[in-house]
């Protein structure tokens, strides 16, 4: 049996946070659904699942129509069996869903969570296809320095995640 691999490119703009995950049953788009509008009041998101039996179709929800509009967009260019993106509204980040999101029955795993670029290596093969993993941002550029743990101890208390 033959596999070929394939590297996605996931299309988004640039501030923008996404959740890459795998899950196991349709039920997933309104579960998901529920945890991240029961998470965070007036959360803005789009959500879509690659079905992987039945109908096959992509499926989706959301309370964002250009982060819906994303989801589906990038769920069909990877076309994973039972994959699922969610795709963040402005000033929304992972940080305060991510675990609503594993905590979710039927998501078995996520496989990032970030506004990096992002590569996801998909395998092919005659049944159809599968995430293997990602390539999340760049690859390190050293070792922090004093002054580099300095502005991380800093940035992360600016913006209000440590006191």
């Amino acid at each position: 049996m033959d596999i070929k691999l394939t590297v996605i490119q996931i299309e988004k703009p640039e501030p923008i946070n996404f959740i890459l995950g795998q899950t196991h049953f349709i039920k997933s788009v309104e579960d998901i659904h529920e945890a991240l509008v029961g998470a965070v009041p007036g959360i803005k998101f789009g959500l879509a699942f690659c079905e992987a039996s039945g109908k096959c179709l992509v499926r989706w929800s959301g309370t964002d129509p250009a982060m819906v509009e994303l989801a589906q967009k990038n769920a069909k260019s990877l076309a994973a069996g039972h994959c699922f993106i969610i795709f963040l509204g402005d000033g929304f980040y992972p940080v305060n869903v991510l675990n609503t999101i594993k905590m979710v029955p039927e998501v078995c795993r996520v496989f990032c969570a970030t506004a990096n670029p992002l590569q996801v290596i998909v395998a092919a093969s005659e049944q159809g296809r599968g995430i293997l993993g990602v390539i999340d941002g760049s690859s390190p550029a050293g070792v922090e320095q004093a002054a580099d743990r300095e502005w991380r101890l800093g940035f992360l208390r600016k913006i209000g995640y440590k006191r």
